[in-house]
């Protein structure tokens, strides 16, 4: 991670589990970005207090209001972040923003399928779409060749429950909203990649491996990994990546994953 050097880091979903976790881990960085861009839906809201606090000893940090599922939520912050900038452009884009629904085949519903989708598919397409100016300006700007994180990257915070091969935890939680989206997240990432790729934008899903985090939270056994944990790894796979990794599913130890 010494050597992972980013100008400018964007992430959904910031205010808890991995997202705050990546947050701190940028700001704590020996050369931290010029600036850390941390979203999440309300910004004025309890569920924030600890990215205010974080913001009030950073100045370099930056608290982004957006709601992944509303477009022009989404536009107002990639305004919001391009007026920061100024001339310069962003180089990574982490959508983390995500959602899970505790239904089984039999008690899934049409609302929570619909809900589940609009957070974890549309919303990182949305997102993408409008920072895309903003990513295309830092590949432009960048001496660096190929493809690369610290170039202009979008990653996508995806899950190996999505995995069709191995359908991680299934005896664990069926999730089956939850499990769709993430398989369709990780077709959204493939197609980023062909459709951004000759820009200049690397595009990547990730897995960040099972997390102690509410959203990785089962009654029936302990996540093994610590949201530290987790992070560490995907802030030490994040500087290996290049154009072959283009597209790719990876987990936070940077071990490739089967669709």
């Amino acid at each position: 991670m010494a050597g992972f050097n980013v100008r400018s880091v964007l992430v959904t979903g910031a205010n808890r589990g991995i997202g705050l976790g990546l947050v701190k881990q940028f700001l704590g960085k020996s050369n931290p970005p010029e600036w850390v861009f941390a979203s999440c839906r309300d910004p004025k809201g309890e569920r924030a207090q600890e990215l205010k606090t974080l913001a009030s000893r950073h100045p370099n940090l930056a608290i982004i209001a957006l709601e992944a599922t509303d477009p022009a939520s989404i536009k107002a912050a990639a305004a919001r972040v391009e007026e920061h900038l100024k001339s310069s452009g962003l180089n990574l884009l982490i959508n983390n923003a995500g959602i899970v629904r505790l239904n089984t085949l039999e008690s899934e519903t049409a609302e929570d399928m619909s809900l589940v989708y609009a957070t974890n598919v549309t919303g990182p397409l949305l997102v993408s779409q409008a920072f895309l100016p903003l990513l295309k300006k830092a590949a432009q700007g960048s001496p660096q060749p190929g493809l690369s994180c610290s170039k202009a990257a979008i990653v996508n915070m995806s899950s190996e429950g999505g995995s069709i091969t191995n359908l991680f935890a299934w005896q664990l939680g069926q999730v089956v909203s939850y499990r769709c989206s993430k398989a369709a997240l990780n077709m959204l990432t493939k197609c980023q990649s062909l459709g951004y790729g000759g820009d200049g934008i690397l595009s990547i899903a990730v897995h960040p491996g099972w997390v102690q985090t509410d959203m990785g939270s089962s009654p029936y056994q302990q996540a093994p990994l610590t949201v530290d944990m987790s992070v560490q790894g995907i802030l030490n796979v994040l500087p290996t990546l290049s154009k072959k990794d283009n597209g790719a599913f990876v987990n936070w130890e940077g071990k490739v994953l089967p669709w």
